[in-house]
């Protein structure tokens, strides 16, 4: 089955196109004839779990490993079967790949040179760069001589280097601490719009992509199952894997009954779905969008709420800017639910846990999706 990602509004014009790639490994199905369209100075995320193909993708891309069949174009020409040193992009990798025994001035030199291009025109390209990477007192280092964060700054300008049409990116934050990972993917993020550059990254990270996008393309088994902005990706997921992939999410079994789906005694409005009359299915709801009844300024006196429901509170985590709190309610059977309240509505409505609240679960944010249990 070919699994086609349909590409959304945008002005600019298609810059990568992949047509139907699939790639084999002996018996093992990699990437199964997938398709997308990448517009000119757009940053795209792969994101899915180890094993799902998005490195496999990169790699055909970049004609490291050649696909099995399918076809890869790159500014409208056909670069399918065209080896690495043809293509035009550069590339960063988890691993930074820089050359130990070089500069880091040297290091970003080396394409250039490998061009022959003038002297003075190498000198002045790599002034630029390692301005442009906030490093342009580190050229006379080793790699060994700089931090993690500062190598991977060294390997994006070389390549950028080149000016390569498209950059691509192998979870080029990975081997970094927390901290410093998330400062250089603003910096990478605000580089990429002032170049322009079409960029693709490949990362298991849900915040690096939610952060860094401005489409996510999420892939599990060798198709993709989604393409969207990260807002698109979060709010409306369109498979059960997508909405418990991205975030944190509530899934409840349920049936549905007309326009209601039923769970243990307690019936509720669900958003919109196809599912026939009596489907088994999961009901599922992120913990932030069930909100707690009776907080001043938010929903207090909102008696026409849907989906209302009386719980009780068994567990209580801090999480800094908010409570993650658990909830059972006694006509939901064996059903739990984890739901994020702001400081102010545990303050406001004196929750601890033993507490019974009444909780509302909006309908555009309670989704269903078909049960992978056989009936």
């Amino acid at each position: 089955m070919t699994k086609t990602a349909t590409a959304v509004s945008n002005s600019a014009p298609v810059y990568l196109k992949i047509d139907r790639l699939t790639k084999k490994f002996g018996s093992f199905t990699a990437l199964n004839e997938v398709s997308l369209e990448v517009y000119d100075g757009e940053f795209i995320c792969f994101l899915g779990p180890s094993g799902c193909g998005k490195t496999t993708f990169l790699r055909a891309i970049a004609g490291l490993d050649i696909q099995t069949s399918g076809r890869v174009f790159q500014d409208g020409a056909d670069i399918s079967a065209l080896p690495p040193a043809e293509r035009d992009f550069g590339i960063v990798f988890q691993s930074y790949a820089l050359f130990p025994n070089l500069t880091a001035w040297k290091n970003i030199a080396f394409g250039l040179e490998n061009q022959k291009l003038d002297r003075a025109k190498i000198r002045a390209r790599v002034a630029e760069l390692l301005d442009l990477v906030g490093l342009p007192e580190q050229g006379d280092k080793y790699p060994a001589q700089l931090s993690g964060g500062q190598q991977q700054r060294i390997a994006l300008a070389r390549a950028l280097a080149t000016s390569p049409g498209l950059l691509l990116l192998d979870e080029p934050l990975s081997a970094l601490d927390a901290k410093v990972r998330g400062h250089l993917r603003h910096e990478m993020k605000l580089l990429q719009r002032r170049l322009g550059v079409t960029t693709v990254m490949v990362t298991h990270d849900q915040e690096e992509a939610l952060t860094m996008a401005d489409r996510i393309v999420v892939m599990n088994h060798g198709v993709i199952e989604q393409v969207g902005t990260p807002t698109d990706i979060y709010r409306e997921p369109d498979t059960l894997f997508v909405a418990d992939f991205i975030g944190a999410m509530n899934q409840v079994e349920a049936t549905v009954a007309g326009d209601r789906v039923r769970v243990g005694e307690s019936s509720f409005v669900p958003h919109r779905h196809e599912l026939a009359d009596g489907a088994r299915v999961v009901a599922a709801i992120r913990p932030e969008d069930i909100v707690p009844l009776g907080v001043e300024g938010e929903n207090a006196g909102d008696d026409e709420a849907e989906n209302r429901l009386a719980v009780e509170i068994r567990d209580m985590e801090f999480l800094g800017s908010f409570w993650r709190v658990s909830l059972h309610g006694a006509t939901l059977g064996d059903a739990h639910l984890l739901a994020d309240m702001s400081i102010n509505a545990v303050r406001q409505l004196d929750i601890e846990i033993g507490s019974t609240i009444e909780v509302e679960m909006p309908a555009d944010r309670l989704r269903v999706f078909p049960s992978a249990a056989k009936p």
